[in-house]
């Protein structure tokens, strides 16, 4: 079994049921008109420093999977955009969050990478905080700072919380983020989902030559599967019919497979719509989350420039398979992803060149291609 929960039934058959209609019936999932999205989102840096201060740094981010903080001590260096960030599990189990820099003259703090310890000491001049954030340490402090207020020297701590199995970090540490507004919407899903029961079998990490939003639109429609992925997974997949949900700033959708059946009469319980049916979660703004028949492939995006932005491919397993037993099959099944992904993400720099040629001045989203708009809008809400 791939996770021991299980989307309600009934919600597992309506969405199939809903697809199927439209196949027998050689109709398309459509929203009610053609939207436009003007180029200016996708490449001027004024848009982008919006997208920065408004965005990124004012919503809840996924920093981590909580396994990548496994232990009292973990600590973890990520980079959300220009922002270097400090990930550490206390003494108290507590998932920490801090920004990564001295608080003394501003070094970074830890250089990047992973580890288990309960001090940071800065390579400039060693002064040392514990992990929760605390300055413990400062080397001849009696006498060049003998009024040194040490608590008003603490790292400075990002708002953060674990839930869902992953760690959430708002990239602003004068933010006041709604926790449990923003996560709420895609909570039972993600329940469903098993992410806690999940870890990291593969990782990769590359950097894009395309706007972020382009990146994310692309996983948003089916228009392009038996175009773009003709050679690799366009086979498996009906043509051009997917549907999607909005749930809260978030996007479910369901991509189903060819050979997309129901249940049986009976009461099914072996069934399931992950044999039938990919399921793709959006969650607002930079990650997604596929969900396959035995691992979900999570892809997470750090945009760096209007027209540059990192990407993070995750292959998600069940903790008990990611041993060396089974390390043959989960090396394949991220190849496919990431294989899969390189098809759209070579696109979508093509993409990005050719709006930089001003032959543009919308892209044109089609009654099928409704969930761009709907992601779109939500940025808009945001500036």
């Amino acid at each position: 079994m791939f996770t021991k929960t299980k989307m309600d039934r009934a919600q597992e058959v309506a969405l199939l049921e809903e697809l199927l209609g439209l196949k027998e019936n050689s109709l398309f999932f459509l929203d009610y008109a053609v939207q436009f999205s003007h180029v200016d989102r996708y490449v001027t840096e004024t848009r982008f420093d919006r997208e920065m201060a408004s965005v990124f740094r004012a919503v809840p981010l996924i920093a981590a999977h909580a396994s990548e903080l496994p232990e009292r001590g973990s600590y973890l260096t990520r980079q959300i955009g220009d922002l270097p960030v400090l990930l550490t599990r206390g003494k108290d189990g507590r998932a920490n969050a801090f920004v990564n820099v001295c608080r003394h003259r501003g070094a970074r703090l830890v250089a990047e990478g992973k580890g288990c310890k309960h001090a940071f000491s800065c390579p400039y001049h060693a002064w040392t905080w514990n992990s929760s954030g605390d300055l413990r340490g400062v080397p001849h402090e009696k006498q060049g700072f003998p009024d040194l207020e040490r608590s008003a020297y603490a790292l400075k701590r990002l708002p953060a919380t674990e839930r869902l199995g992953l760690i959430w970090v708002v990239a602003g540490p004068l933010a006041e983020p709604e926790f449990d507004a923003f996560l709420k919407p895609v909570e039972r899903d993600f329940g469903w989902l098993g992410v806690t029961g999940l870890g990291i079998a593969a990782c990769d990490l590359t950097v894009l030559g395309a706007n972020w939003k382009l990146l994310l639109e692309g996983g948003l429609e089916a228009y392009h599967f038996k175009v773009t992925h003709k050679e690799t997974i366009g086979s498996h997949f009906l043509d051009n019919i997917s549907s999607y949900q909005v749930l809260g700033p978030h996007i479910r959708s369901v991509l189903p497979r060819s050979r997309v059946t129901l249940p049986e009469t009976g009461d099914g319980e072996s069934w399931s719509i992950r044999d039938h049916a990919n399921v793709l979660y959006t969650v607002f703004p930079l990650n997604q989350f596929l969900v396959m028949q035995d691992h979900v492939a999570w892809i997470s995006l750090n945009p760096l420039a209007p027209d540059r932005t990192e990407a993070m491919i995750v292959t998600l397993a069940p903790q008990e398979t990611i041993a060396e037993d089974r390390m043959d099959h989960w090396r394949r099944n991220h190849k496919i992803t990431s294989v899969t992904l390189s098809e759209d993400f070579e696109v979508n720099e093509a993409v990005q060149a050719g709006l930089a040629s001003g032959a543009n001045e919308f892209l044109t989203f089609g009654r099928y291609e409704g969930a761009l708009h709907r992601f779109n809008d939500e940025v808009e809400k945001r500036l």
